[in-house]
């Protein structure tokens, strides 16, 4: 099983004119809002390394108009370093987001949510603690509960609460695998998708060369602890120029999936410079999760 690149890729690059976003434009947040699809992308310029987000909407999911401005910047200490990597999930009529906040001091889990992607509430630090990053909400209350992804390095953790602020029961879920594309360390993608046979679960793996490609696996619907199938080969592996050299060579990396149809639309930044679309048919993905 292997997604399929989109002939329009890469569908996002920096823009020179706009210096918040003239070197990268990667590893966006994707989410369905009415009838278009918005990304909530991570970008740098070229005078310095901090990440700020920028917001571009699609209504056909490959052609974006997107915003001159940035739509969430560093305001707190936590953040001084920069603003990555966030995830989006539609829960209670609100658009959360989990980001990863960083300061000289750590790496943390940052939450802020919106109903508009203009107007955001800081709700601060997820996860105090050790450092920790690539987290993601479910969709929906568990057994009356709040449930995320997150990494504390090397491995995929998934975490509960009860109101979404403070956090607990900590368990690892997922481990690097001896030999295969995960065997250095791995983390979510985007929010995990519920479908009749569990949630499937979209993501990164790095292995002992430093290529990060993307996997998939299939939790257990009542038990996200319990994983079901996690097969050993990727869906998707760095092979195109703008995914070998860029920022970062030898990266594909997903922070979340929209759905139009039949298919899976799968965002992607490419070796940490540019946005790529991969799609996969729900079944056929859904099957290989299941059963390879």
């Amino acid at each position: 099983m292997q997604l399929v690149r989109h002939p329009n890729n890469p569908i996002l690059e920096p823009i020179a004119d706009h210096p918040w976003e003239s070197r990268t434009v990667f590893n966006c947040g994707v989410i369905n809002h009415g009838n278009e699809i918005v990304l909530i992308y991570r970008a740098q310029g070229h005078d310095n390394d901090v990440s700020r987000l920028g917001y571009a909407a699609s209504t056909n999911g490959v052609h974006f108009e997107r915003l001159a401005e940035p739509v969430f910047s560093p305001e707190t200490p936590d953040e001084a370093l920069g603003i990555e990597d966030c995830r989006l999930t539609l829960i209670d009529g609100r658009v959360q987001m989990l980001y990863t906040a960083w300061s000289p001091r750590n790496i943390q889990v940052g939450r802020a949510s919106t109903t508009d992607f203009s107007t955001w509430e800081r709700h601060g630090i997820a996860f105090p603690g050790p450092d920790n990053k690539d987290a993601a909400l479910f969709p929906r209350k568990i057994n009356g509960r709040y449930c995320a992804f997150h990494r504390i390095p090397k491995s995929m953790w998934i975490a509960w609460s009860d109101d979404l602020e403070t956090w607990g029961d900590y368990t690892k879920i997922m481990d690097p695998r001896l030999g295969c594309y995960d065997d250095l360390k791995l983390g979510a993608g985007g929010p995990p998708i519920e479908t009749d046979l569990g949630w499937l679960v979209i993501y990164h793996g790095v292995d002992q060369n430093l290529v990060y490609c993307l996997g998939v696996a299939l939790l257990d619907i009542d038990d996200p602890s319990k994983v079901l199938n996690r097969p050993k080969e990727p869906v998707l592996a760095p092979e195109e120029p703008w995914e070998l050299v860029g920022d970062v060579p030898n990266v594909v990396f997903t922070c979340g999936t929209a759905e139009r149809g039949d298919d899976y639309l799968i965002y992607y930044g490419g070796a940490d410079r540019v946005i790529g679309l991969a799609t996969a048919n729900k079944q056929a993905l859904l099957d290989y999760a299941a059963n390879g």
